[in-house]
């Protein structure tokens, strides 16, 4: 199988959609390293969907939730700085730096942490490459991975998280940063 086909397949299976022709061609130019340049690629859409909707809910929409059982938009923003923090430190192989976090801490407190953890995101994956995806890593709940799962549980993430926030934009009559013109 042809090494675009296996990135377009893990993109499907992420829920991605494929990159646009200029950056699949630059992740499949990357010499050596087209899956971490994949990955980077879809850092710089999804951090900046990710990061407009933090931008664009209003502070005294944080707290909304669709429904009782769903979390709230600031527990989201929380979840999604943890989360990037949590797998980019495993990428590096350091050990992730515990940020104190609540879903009741003010909006620009989240959106800072957010992208600050984007920004230590972009550091990881610059310096990473694909000779280390085998390399063994402790991923959530102590499970045992390798860098190439973080790396497809961060695209996947991002995928998930971004669609939880564009729901709540909209069910909140805003549209979300990927809808805009």
């Amino acid at each position: 199988m042809r090494l675009a086909a296996i990135v377009t397949l893990l993109l499907g299976f992420a829920g991605l959609a494929p990159l646009a022709p200029a950056q699949a061609t630059a992740a499949a130019s990357a010499p050596g390293s087209p899956v971490v340049s994949t990955v980077r690629s879809l850092e710089q859409r999804q951090s900046k969907n990710l990061i407009g909707a933090a931008e664009e809910m209003p502070a005294e929409k944080y707290t909304y939730r669709p429904t009782p059982e769903q979390m709230t938009f600031a527990h989201l923003v929380m979840h999604i700085a943890e989360s990037n923090n949590s797998l980019c430190a495993r990428i590096a192989g350091e050990k992730p730096s515990e940020v104190k976090l609540s879903e009741t801490d003010s909006k620009d407190v989240l959106s800072k942490s957010l992208k600050e953890s984007f920004t230590y995101c972009e550091q990881v994956l610059a310096k990473a490459d694909d000779s280390e995806l085998a390399q063994p890593v402790v991923l959530f709940g102590g499970r045992t991975g390798t860098k190439a799962a973080a790396l497809i549980y961060l695209a996947a993430d991002w995928a998930d998280h971004y669609s939880a926030a564009a729901m709540y934009l909209r069910l909140n009559g805003m549209l979300p940063p990927s809808a805009k013109k």
